[in-house]
């Protein structure tokens, strides 16, 4: 539309008279018959007609727009940045075929789960600047040549779980700046030479769960110059030989992952074409007729760290082979290889020097810790998911350098002993097991412990003495568990701890001085299933706490004295259906949290409607407040003073309130306000964003309310937004709501989340219809374009009028008498089939009745015996003189016109003369005679262009020029009544030459 317009405003200069007038073209000849004024009147005229016709087509231009945020099926992701790169989550649609609506700066799409079967050259053509594009779980078989080419800084292109049989030449043509590519989960069995050419720039490739057979299928992708990860997996690979692989250089291919291959038979390294290869993957693979490694020079893998060998089918004395070749392998994985392990594999694995981290989760092996005392140089072990119910006595005492143990998912009922041993000890991690106490000596030597996880457990009650050899303790997880009591355990040690979890316990009573000990202590969460009363100081000594998620009875009162460097907030209130009122004090705690940014305020149950407002108060310490949530407290009609202390607020959620009343002066005070959330609100009305002053809005949330009609011109008050929530609303499909729906289709910067979606409530005819299928077209008339159309057709008419009357009035005139004389002559050519009456009707003005009756009658037919015609004598009295001038002309053989002055003047003259010459021009007789009482100037004539062209085509006669001659002058008509029907041009002295 912007463009439209500045086209509009350089054609509207150019067109401009102004531009005409000013210029330095000659000045118009003064002989011209225009003036410059009414130059001047023409060119603003038709200057304004321009304009208002380039105005139209602006107008048609901008209706017919792409509806690039009116999106079918996809929703715009929010980002807080309005700068943000725009991404488009599509998925779950059952979309058909890629959405056409997609903006054009787009630079994430995700098209996960629908039904696409294919993708058409023209489907993502305009979409320069995506960078991400997810079409993975989708039905897609075909993809057209070239389809990715106008894609020119896509990075990461995932087509996973989709149905490809083939990859062909030009499939990827276009993708140089390509450096993830996900095709695992089709059915791809044959890959082009030529597919990867135009992949310069792509780093990781996987094709795992494919139909490739022969190793050679890869060797396209292994010549690619960045080339690090490669994911072969789950294919029919039934060898892998790098003498297969026909390269005529190495590859910079770090990462190997050929599993679950189960009819691999052999991998076999035998050329220098990975010397960058840090780690292999072949767990699962060999499981139809075992692996054969095939690696004779341990030369080439002198850089692998890392290998897995997870559930791979492997002779033991073939897997012994491979550990004891490799001389850097740091980091090793064996799941699910219980056989291997009870034939003493582990010996071999702890014979590794290097080995720094062991994997051998998911193997149930009794006693397995015990086959690892010997692995010293340990750094890292995993002993999840190993049905560990204890740890041998002694299991880990040469494990000195262990820094990280995992036993999660295991049947520990308690600590076991051995970790008493391991004083090297930083991450422990103890989740999901069967412990229900913690005793003293537990952690008594674990003093170097960071990281400690016992979540998911049953531990129901906390000791002062369990934590307070920690001191070096940073993260502790106690969620999911039974602890009713924590037993001075937060008092003492645990001085860096930093976070603290706590989240699902049953903690009924919130001491004073509970965390008096946490002084380092960032995060807290006390999100509690049962609390039930909060003593005075319970956040005694929290002076770093940030953040504090905390469940809290109504009685709460002024509890959070202390928190001065709280940032974020969130409480929860776990109100029963025997909630009556809140407590008056609640708000009290909250007048000392002058650091606070983020306050969430949620009730967790469903209350009896009490209003819990938020005084004004409340909010006035709290000057660095950003985002303020208030969920479900039933909050009515907050005052309008209530953010008055808030200028820097930017996120709003009021969600699940009865906000029925709701009016602007609450938003007022808070300009910067960029996200508002009044979801499940009872709103009916929109009016209030008219006044509320929301410049800065971008997010709007107003889902689920009691919302039925729209004023449109509420959103000219938002210049900024962009997303719009409005779903879930009984709307009505009326003419009520045309301007709305024109709205959402039309306008080019908010997104009406799931537009094409909502459906009609009202009327009752149209419940279940969607809202944007409701005919408007029917709804208005556009009084505004219509009266536009008839003042350019006024302005139009008005100057053509006055061309015509300038320039053509006369002959518009003699036209007219002569379409009348038209008709009369159709109509008296048809009566007039009789011998003439007379042989001359004598055409003349009163003023000159005496002359026709003292010169012309007395000779003409006195002496000369022609009969003659004259109006005052011969015509009908009562009979129309239109009729009587017909007849007298038709019935005469000759029309004698006696010009003068007067004659030139008199309407019934002109008329008579009219018809005399359409008589001459139509029958092509001679049957006019043109005789001149008076010397007529040809300028006098120029205005009777009838007239004058008579004069110049044909012969006259001339009174004045007879002189003496008179005789002479009355032979000449004598002689011109005689003449045949035939046209004469034939000259006389007396009659004057044939022209002016």
């Amino acid at each position: 539309m912007k463009s439209c317009c500045a086209t509009c405003c350089v054609v509207l200069s150019r067109c401009s008279p102004l531009n005409n007038i000013n210029s330095n073209k000659s000045p118009p000849d003064s002989n011209s018959t225009i003036k410059p004024a009414v130059v001047l009147k023409i060119s603003m005229s038709a200057y304004l007609i321009q304009r208002r016709l380039l105005l139209l087509l602006c107008l048609l231009l901008h209706l017919n727009s792409s509806l690039a945020y009116s999106l079918k099926g996809c929703v715009i992701s929010y980002s807080e940045d309005a700068s943000a790169d725009v991404s488009l989550d599509c998925s779950g649609r059952e979309l058909v075929t890629v959405p056409d609506d997609i903006p054009r700066d787009a630079s994430s799409v995700k098209l996960s789960n629908n039904q696409l079967e294919q993708i058409n050259r023209q489907d993502f053509g305009h979409l320069s600047k995506l960078r991400i594009l997810s079409l993975d779980s989708n039905q897609i078989a075909h993809v057209d040549d070239g389809s990715f080419t106008n894609l020119v800084a896509l990075t990461n292109l995932y087509m996973n779980e989709n149905k490809l049989t083939r990859l062909t030449g030009n499939i990827f043509q276009g993708l140089s700046n390509l450096t993830t590519l996900d095709l695992g989960g089709n059915n791809i069995q044959f890959i082009h030479s030529s597919a990867f050419q135009f992949l310069s720039s792509l780093q990781t490739v996987i094709l795992e769960n494919n139909k490739l057979q022969q190793v050679t299928d890869i060797q396209p992708i292994l010549q690619l110059p960045h080339l690090q990860e490669l994911n072969i997996g789950g294919n029919l690979f039934t060898s892998f030989q790098t003498k297969d692989l026909l390269l005529n250089r190495s590859s910079g291919l770090k990462v190997l992952n050929v599993s679950d291959n189960a009819k691999l038979e052999k991998f076999s390294i035998t050329t220098q074409i990975f010397p960058h290869l840090e780690m292999i993957d072949l767990s699962g693979s060999g499981q139809a007729a075992g692996l054969k490694w095939d690696i004779p020079d341990k030369t080439l893998l002198r850089n692998i760290t890392q290998l897995d060998f997870s559930g791979t089918l492997i002779p033991f004395e073939e897997i012994q082979k491979v550990l004891q070749s490799l001389d850097s392998l740091m980091h090793l994985r064996l799941n699910y290889m219980e056989t291997s392990i009870q034939k003493g594999l582990l010996a071999t694995v702890c014979k590794i020097p290097t080995l720094r981290r062991l994997d051998v989760s998911y193997n149930s092996v009794p006693k397995l810790s015990s086959k690892l005392v010997t692995c010293s140089q340990l750094n890292e072990l995993d002993l999840s998911n190993t049905n560990t119910s204890e740890l041998p006595k002694g299991s880990g005492r040469l494990m000195k350098r262990l820094r990280s143990l995992i036993l999660d998912a295991n049947g520990l009922t308690k600590v076991p002993d051995d970790i008493r041993s391991l004083s090297s000890l930083e991450v422990l991690r103890l989740s999901a097991n069967r412990i229900s106490e913690l005793a003293c000596e537990d952690f008594i030597n674990t003093t170097r412990l960071t990281e400690l996880h016992l979540d998911k457990n049953r531990i129901a009650k906390l000791d002062r003495c369990v934590f307070e050899n920690l001191n070096d303790l940073k993260v502790l997880d106690m969620s999911n568990n039974l602890v009713c009591t924590f037993g001075g355990a937060f008092k003492t040690g645990l001085q860096k701890l930093e976070f603290l979890d706590l989240n699902q316990n049953y903690i009924a009573t919130l001491e004073k001085g509970d965390f008096k000990g946490l002084g380092s202590l960032k995060y807290l969460d006390l999100e509690l299933s049962n609390i039930g009363l909060v003593k005075a100081q319970p956040f005694q000594g929290l002076n770093s706490l940030r953040t504090l998620k905390v469940s809290l009875p109504l009685e709460f009162e002024n509890k959070f004295r202390g928190l001065q460097q709280l940032e974020n907030l969130t409480v929860y209130f776990d109100i029963d259906s025997s909630f009556k009122s809140p407590h008056s004090n609640f708000y009290k705690a909250l007048f000392h949290l002058k650091s606070l940014k983020v306050l969430t305020m949620m009730c967790l149950g469903e209350h009896a409607g009490f209003p819990f407002d938020i005084p004004q108060t409340v909010l006035a310490s709290m000057r660095h407040l950003e985002d303020l949530t208030a969920e479900n407290l039933y909050i009515s009609a907050p005052d309008p003073d209530t953010f008055r202390n808030n200028p820097q607020l930017k996120h709003l959620t009021l969600s699940q309130n009865d906000l029925s009343d709701l009016g602007p002066e609450l938003f007022q005070p808070i300009p910067n306000l960029q996200a508002l959330d009044l979801s499940y609100s009872k709103l009916k009305s929109l009016d209030f964003l008219a006044q509320a002053d929301l410049s800065a809005l971008t997010f709007l949330k107003l889902s689920d309310n009691d919302i039925t009609v729209i004023n449109e011109t509420v959103f000219q008050s938002l210049p900024a937004l962009t997303y719009l929530d409005l779903d879930n609303n009984p709307f009505t499909c009326d003419c009520s709501n045309a301007g709305f729906i024109q709205w959402v289709k039309n306008n080019n910067q908010t997104q009406v989340v799931n537009a094409h979606m909502y459906t009609c409530s009202f009327p009752v005819v149209e419940q279940g219809n969607k809202l944007l299928d409701f005919d408007i077209q029917s709804c208005w008339m556009d009084v505004g374009f219509l009266c536009f159309i008839c003042s350019t057709c006024l302005t139009l008419l008005t100057l053509l009028a006055a061309f015509v009357f300038h320039f053509l009035r006369w002959q518009l005139a003699y036209a007219y008498y002569l379409f009348l004389a038209f008709l009369y002559d159709s109509r008296k050519k048809k009566k007039n089939r009789a011998p003439h009456q007379y042989d001359a009707f004598i055409s003349y003005n009163v003023h000159d009745e005496a002359w026709v009756y003292r010169e012309m009658l007395p000779v003409l037919e006195g002496e000369q015996g022609w009969r003659l015609c004259l109006h005052h004598r011969d015509f009908q009295p009562g009979k129309p003189i239109m009729d009587n001038i017909t007849d007298a002309i038709y019935g005469s053989r000759k029309t004698i016109c006696v010009i003068s002055q007067r004659y030139l003047q008199s309407e019934w003259c002109s008329r008579e003369i009219q018809m005399a010459s359409f008589r001459l021009f139509d029958e092509h007789k001679d049957v006019l005679i043109l005789l001149f009482l008076e010397e007529i100037p040809a300028q006098q004539l120029s205005p009777y262009y009838r007239m004058r062209k008579l004069v110049k085509g044909r012969t006259y006669l001339s009174w004045p020029q007879a002189g003496q001659h008179k005789g002479v002058f009355w032979q000449n008509v004598s002689r011109a009544l005689e003449t045949g029907d035939a046209p004469t041009e034939t000259a006389d002295l007396l009659t004057g030459p044939a022209g002016c």
